[in-house]
């Protein structure tokens, strides 16, 4: 049962991203063939682009912290006896927890804060692009629930078990 609650949430993060990456990508380009063809833009692709990004940044964080691809420096953990490199991992991953915990609680008080400013060329609430921040946070703090025992235990991130080094293998 958890295991198929983790391929669905790998899959339909994935799934989302390829969406905001392909429609980001669509109207980038649609903006830069009408710009040198007619000499006229689309004057709010830039804005949707850019809030486009911001939501692919956030939500593919967790994917990325899932396989490892976030910067890390782990001469201490190679330093140390296994036992105690078991307790640092599980002290880094308390940290990491405790951060994306209080990250996602304080970014949706800047949602809410937000809630009656609008963009300038769409009209959007401000708060609709800032909801990234707390959904983010919160997939970063369920994936590394995800990968946390394989991480301390062994010391290496999930994409070395088997459905995840087919999933890293597919983006």
């Amino acid at each position: 049962m958890l295991d198929k609650l983790e391929r669905a949430l790998v899959a339909v993060n994935r799934g989302l991203l390829i969406v905001l990456l392909l429609v980001m990508a669509c109207i980038v380009f649609a903006n830069v063939v009408l710009r040198y063809t007619t000499g006229d833009a689309i004057y709010w692709a830039e804005e949707v682009a850019r809030h486009l990004m911001v939501w692919i940044t956030f939500l593919g964080a967790g994917l990325v912290l899932r396989f490892g691809g976030h910067v890390a420096i782990d001469n201490l953990h190679q330093a140390v006896g296994p036992r105690w490199a078991r307790w640092l991992r599980a002290c880094v991953l308390a940290g990491l927890g405790l951060s994306f915990l209080f990250m996602a609680y304080h970014a949706s008080l800047y949602v809410w804060a937000t809630r009656f400013q609008t963009t300038a060329a769409t009209d959007i609430p401000f708060a609709w692009i800032y909801s990234a921040m707390p959904l983010g946070f919160a997939l970063l703090f369920l994936h590394l629930l995800f990968i946390a025992r394989v991480y301390v235990l062994e010391g290496h991130h999930a994409a070395s078990t088997e459905m995840d080094a087919e999933a890293a293998a597919s983006i």
